[in-house]
């Protein structure tokens, strides 16, 4: 059973798809961390697979496939429970992108850090891990 909590941030779902270390981490760890994303973050992830995954030659079923599989390892968290933190997520992502508020809130409603490539999350106010740095989180007891 999880113990452990971390936010997933878009574009690491979409590197989960994309490529395989991402996903791979995930599929290792699964059993002792709670992955999660924000479900405006899941939808995010959606739009840019459907634009970019032709562009690789990976057709929409693949992708698809890809993603649910991937999806079965993290939990969604519903817009209506990412608006408790709200208030406070989109004070503290301010004008660096105000659309990555929802992960952030996600992150602050679940008291847990977030995995992600975007420094706009950076001086947030919550631990953030990049790709080459999250096995540290995931390996700890």
């Amino acid at each position: 059973m999880a113990n452990r909590r971390l936010v997933l941030d878009a574009n690491i779902l979409i590197r989960a798809v994309l490529g395989v270390r991402v996903r791979s981490l995930i599929e290792n760890y699964c059993e002792r961390v709670a992955f999660f994303v924000a479900e405006p973050g899941f939808q995010e992830a959606q739009a840019y697979l459907a634009e970019i995954a032709p562009a690789r030659g990976i057709g929409e079923a693949i992708w698809r496939d890809t993603l649910q599989r991937v999806m079965a390892a993290v939990q969604t968290i519903a817009p209506d429970e990412l608006e408790r933190s709200g208030v406070q997520a989109r004070a503290r992502i301010g004008a660096r992108d105000p659309e990555d508020w929802p992960t952030l809130a996600a992150a602050l409603l679940l008291d847990c850090p977030i995995w992600t490539e975007d420094q706009d999350f950076f001086g947030a106010g919550v631990a953030t891990w990049t790709t080459a740095t999250v096995e540290h989180f995931l390996r700890e007891p």
